[in-house]
Parts: structure tokens; sequence; C-alpha cells
């Protein structure tokens, strides 16, 4: 192994060392009213992912996702699935670990709907837990119960963009590309932009708007 080689390795090996901060941290309630869940965000652990290793540096596969039931009652005419994933994740090198994810919902009206909703469910948390094996940046932090107790103290302040970061905005109309500025955005009446807009910071120069048929979530 060359010298540059070690070198980034052990560069890497810091990042990945480093704990999550309260910003890329959420809560929700345990199952049946359980103690409050801490997790992160699939759309953060993959930007994190895409920051350290770089977007061409890593990428997933479904390895398997299983249907393990799906229930219909009767009485109530709705369904309850449940499926299982197994996910690898690769870096360039060819390092790769692979985990479990699982999704469930109960009581839909549409069988395709919860099917649809618990095979994503189960391929985005078999990618997380998969993810958090290279370390306690990408995840693997969330696991330790006395960090988590003491980051989830931290208030995050909310992120307030200034006329000044907003003056010059990308606005994805299709089919057209054009700019707007940020009083045009205020007083647009086009319906085919988000009200109120979905401002998501890419660089310290300009947001971009999120608008339909782009996804969103």
């Amino acid at each position: 192994m060359s010298d540059a080689t070690t070198l980034k390795i052990a560069a890497l090996q810091a990042k990945l060392n480093q704990k999550l901060g309260p910003e890329y941290i959420s809560q929700r309630p345990g199952p049946g009213g359980g103690p409050k869940l801490t997790y992160a965000e699939g759309w953060k652990i993959i930007n994190l992912a895409n920051e350290v290793f770089g977007f061409n540096g890593w990428s997933s596969n479904v390895i398997s996702l299983t249907t393990d039931f799906i229930d219909f009652n009767e009485e109530s005419r709705r369904y309850t699935v449940g499926t299982t994933a197994i996910i690898r994740v690769t870096l360039r090198d060819g390092v790769y670990h692979e985990d479990i994810g699982y999704g469930m919902l109960e009581n839909s009206k549409s069988k395709g709907g919860a099917l649809d909703k618990c095979k994503k469910e189960a391929v985005t948390d078999g990618l997380k837990r998969a993810l958090r094996n290279f370390g306690n940046l990408l995840g693997n932090c969330l696991y330790d119960k006395s960090y988590t107790q003491e980051v989830i103290k931290i208030k995050v302040p909310p992120v307030c963009p200034t006329k000044a970061q907003i003056s010059n905005v990308l606005c994805f109309t299709s089919p057209n590309l054009t700019k707007m500025s940020y009083t045009d955005v205020q007083n647009s009446k086009n319906q085919n932009l988000i009200s109120p807009p979905l401002l998501l910071p890419l660089n310290p120069k300009f947001l971009t708007i999120l608008t339909p048929p782009f996804n969103t979530r």
C-alpha cells in the first residue's frame, strides 16, 4: 500500500469517526407509545455518504426484497403488510457491508399502496443500517445511548435564509429553466410553483426551488 493510499484511508477514517451533530438527528414516538426513538432521516445519511465517499464513490444494491405477510381484515376491509430487504453498500475499492431493513404498515385501505410504502421503507432502513457499519458519521453513533441522551438536548436554531442569500434563485418550471429574483418568487402567481416555495440550499450563492413534476420527498 502506497503512502498516498495510507493517508487517504486515514483521512477517511477520521471523518467516519466523527459523530452526527444535532441538526442530523430526529425523534419519533416508539411502538405502542413507548420511549421515543432517535434516528437520522434517510436523505440526510445519503447526503453525508455523498460528501464522505463522493457521489461516484459508493453504490447500493438490493440483494433481496421479501414480502413477509399481507393480512386482510374482513371487518375493517384493511390491509396490514410487512416486508424485509437486504441491502449492500459497496465502496469504489470493493469494500462493502450488508444489512437488513424492515417496513410495515397497518390498516391500509390499499394493498398496492401498503406494499409500495413498505418496500420503500424496508430499502431505506436497510440502506441506513448498511451505511452505519462504516462508522459513527453515517449513523452508528445513534446506537450509543449515552451520546443520544446528550445530543437531543441541544437546540438547533431554524434556518432562515436572508433576502441576500436568495436574491438569485433557479426556478425549475417545466419545461424551461428560468431565473427569478427574490421579489419575483414572493409575488409569483405561477401555479406550477409550490406555495410556499420549497427552498433547498445547494450553494451559498443560490437556492433552488423544486416544482412539479420534481419529487420533493
